[in-house]
């Protein structure tokens, strides 16, 4: 069974990630065959714009398939613990190959937001020229609660969130709606879900004779105009988010959101992850969007392919998989285990350049 499917149609190239009883999680073998396809397409006459989505209703991507990650890692550790997995770093390289390809694609690319969309699945969503959501989307980047951070390209969108929204989701792996999602600039049309056939028919009449996004941008604009964008969470919460534009360390955070006075649902989901998320993750996420802020995208890639690869030497991520994955006991032994445990030479060390095949370059 192929893993990603293919379909030309009146020059619309359909790609579908076909794992639907993993939620159409990423594995390495998937992630080279939607390399192979962007690299083929990228130059063909055949194809003048792209729609990626999900095999099934439930989901575009759940995220990368980390129980693989984890086998590799602890396999390497039994050999040379500082070594960086082989599996692991062609994985996240690779993975971030891709991402940046639909970041910089010389052609339309149109993903349907529908479902779960997670960790690498927002990596495959967000640099899309054409991002949809729909009533039935749920996009979170978890990765405080497996002991990872926001990847994907995540020090460079959440670094472009309003207000303090980036630190905020990345600290509490908070769940988005499609509202939300339309809200923080994570997609560009809300519809409902059951509008694809009526876009991919659509596209498959389209004349492309003229500007192919503007042409895309019509279509979508016109099946989108008389749906009712519902109330978004992130946006009721504005305010509150504002009290941590000026934060300047994990700490005041942490202070910040356990002390709040008015909590609610919202905020209380959040809280729940980032006390249960790991502490080192925590000081790195922080960090990351910190320091990250001015990068280039290709440097928002390399520097995040440096720390991915740090993660797997690093006791917390093979920890958070196995908790949740693996064992399934949901009670990961951080280390250290609390924020107050962690020093800056510790958080250094996850930002230590590594020289692991002498990173390629991304363009």
């Amino acid at each position: 069974m192929s893993l990603v499917l293919t379909e030309i149609k009146n020059k619309v190239g359909i790609i579908t990630l076909n794992s639907e009883k993993t939620l159409n999680s990423l594995s390495l073998p998937m992630i080279e065959e939607l390399q192979s396809i962007l690299t083929d397409w990228k130059t063909s006459d055949q194809v003048v714009c792209l729609f990626l989505q999900g095999a099934g209703e439930k989901a575009l991507c759940a995220g990368g398939d980390v129980r693989k990650l984890y086998d590799a890692i602890m396999a390497q550790r039994a050999i040379d613990p500082t070594e960086v997995p082989k599996d692991c770093y062609d994985f996240f390289s690779k993975e971030y190959q891709v991402d940046y390809d639909i970041h910089t694609y010389p052609k339309p690319v149109i993903v349907w937001g529908s479902g779960i969309v997670m960790g690498g699945g927002i990596g495959l969503m967000v640099g899309a020229s054409h991002r949809i959501v729909t009533e039935k989307s749920k996009l979170a980047m978890p990765e405080i609660t497996i002991g990872l951070y926001p990847d994907v390209g995540g020090t460079w969108f959440l670094n472009k969130m309003p207000s303090a929204f980036g630190i905020y989701l990345g600290l509490t792996g908070a769940r988005l709606d499609g509202a939300d999602c339309k809200y923080l600039g994570l997609a560009d049309y809300y519809m409902e879900s059951s509008s694809k056939e009526d876009i991919i028919n659509a596209l498959k009449q389209a004349d492309w004779t003229s500007n192919p996004y503007q042409t895309v941008s019509d279509i979508l604009n016109t099946i989108s105009e008389n749906t009712d964008i519902p109330e978004s969470q992130a946006a009721l919460h504005h305010e509150f988010i504002q009290n941590f534009e000026g934060v300047d360390a994990v700490e005041e955070f942490s202070d910040l959101i356990r002390n709040y006075p008015e909590k609610d649902d919202w905020i209380n989901t959040g809280l729940k992850s980032f006390t249960a998320g790991s502490p080192s993750s925590a000081h790195i996420i922080f960090r990351q969007l910190k320091q990250g802020k001015h990068l280039s995208l290709e440097e928002v890639f390399q520097s995040e392919l440096n720390l991915s690869c740090q993660c797997c030497i690093h006791p917390d991520f093979a920890e958070g998989v196995r908790a949740l994955l693996v064992d399934k006991d949901q009670s990961p032994q951080w280390q250290p285990a609390t924020l107050n445990d962690i020093t800056t030479e510790w958080i250094d060390s996850y930002f230590a350049e590594l020289k692991v095949e002498d990173f390629q370059s991304l363009s």
